[in-house]
């Protein structure tokens, strides 16, 4: 994993080491990364999961999850904050 300057791992490299575990764990394409968080040695990433596909797109069936990964980008844990149609406004 790449580090800064300063020795320490870049946020970014954070974030797409969270959606790659996710990905490969679930099985299911990750959409994007929604939050992101240093909580002492550890990260707190929010990701968008496509978890059922339909057409329209607008009714595809998402899922959040919120995963905590080491200071070396490693998951070490992982749940499912919320589900929704892509098309669904607001927070719920």
């Amino acid at each position: 994993m790449a580090e800064s300057r300063n020795g320490k791992v870049k946020p970014k490299e954070i974030a797409e080491r969270a959606a790659e575990q996710m990905q490969e764990l679930l099985g299911r394409q990750v959409e994007g990364v929604t939050g992101l968080e240093k909580d002492g040695d550890d990260w707190k990433v929010t990701l968008e999961v496509l978890e059922l596909e339909r057409v329209p797109t607008t009714t595809d069936v998402l899922g959040s999850y919120e995963v905590t990964l080491d200071k070396d980008g490693e998951l070490t844990g992982a749940q499912r904050t919320r589900r929704y149609a892509r098309g669904e406004a607001g927070e719920g």
